[in-house]
């Protein structure tokens, strides 16, 4: 009977950590900046389905890089959890550093535990307050640790050369375009030169706490981000303007008028519950059923 090769503990746990920072170093960064009316996430994301920025609550986003499939998980159970509380208690009783802690705590157990493998993923909860310095941005890592940052963050891949140019650009205070601006400029930052990153290839979402509704968490479309960046964005006569509302000709169906041709192709007066593009509701108050 063959006897098993003893590994100590610190010897373990380095190997662990060197596996998930592998894994996450393969991946693209993500930048996350602060700027006057809120919180800007900015990314490099090739992809239109898998998105690295969601929204978690009302006033609350998730950001994380890494593997999908386990931050994705990560994703879900930090939205159930929410739900689960601010239906129970109050919607008031949700926060980001709850939130943190219950990822931590996950984050932590997965990595010390020997029966599978580390995550790796990092992950920003980022919650909107009432005014800027109630804002709050926490950074967790494949082990569980928690940094609360302040200003911007840069995690995921090459994250030394952005968090360097961010460090001599960032300032407090500024607007949301010179914020993406400035965030997209940290993405393109390489070893020899400065890389141009196209609006098509990027996925920005923003905590913005001007909103007049509840729920302080949109996408920003290609097309406003070619407008920022000057490099023109995809061509969209009905994009919406920054707030993601409908378009230049005050509707909301992309599609254009109806083809009788096609028995699909059909136009209804009833406005739709989401707007087509940016999947947000719609602020309208809805009619009442006729009985």
């Amino acid at each position: 009977m063959s006897m098993p090769f003893y590994v100590s503990p610190e010897q373990l746990m380095k190997d662990r950590a060197d596996f998930a920072r592998k894994g996450i170093s393969r991946g693209r960064s993500l930048v996350v900046v602060q700027y006057v009316d809120g919180i800007v996430f900015v990314s490099e994301n090739l992809s239109q389905a898998l998105h690295k920025v969601s929204e978690i609550y009302d006033r609350i986003a998730f950001a994380a890089v890494g593997r999908y499939n386990e931050f994705e998980n990560l994703r879900i159970a930090g939205v159930r959890l929410a739900d689960m509380r601010g239906y129970a208690y109050d919607r008031r009783d949700v926060t980001g550093r709850g939130l943190a802690n219950a990822y931590a705590q996950t984050l932590g157990t997965i990595f010390s535990s020997g029966g599978e493998k580390p995550y790796e993923v990092e992950i920003f909860v980022a919650e909107v307050g009432d005014t800027a310095d109630d804002d709050s941005i926490y950074r967790l890592t494949y082990d569980g640790q928690v940094a609360d940052e302040h200003g911007f963050a840069v995690m995921g891949g090459s994250a030394e050369r952005p968090t360097a140019y961010l460090k001599d650009t960032y300032r407090t205070g500024a607007s949301l375009e010179d914020a993406i601006k400035m965030a997209v400029q940290a993405l393109g930052q390489g070893e020899t030169e400065t890389r141009s990153i196209p609006s098509k290839n990027l996925e920005v979402a923003v905590l913005d706490r001007t909103r007049s509704q509840q729920r302080k968490f949109k996408r920003l479309t290609a097309a406003y981000l070619g407008r920022i960046l000057g490099d023109g964005g995809p061509s969209d006569q009905d994009d919406p303007d920054p707030d993601n509302g409908p378009g230049p000709g005050g509707s909301s169906d992309p599609s254009g008028s109806d083809d009788p041709t096609d028995p699909t192709d059909t136009v209804s007066d009833v406005p739709p519950l989401e707007h087509p593009v940016s999947g947000e509701p719609d602020d309208a108050p809805v009619a009442p059923p006729v009985s």
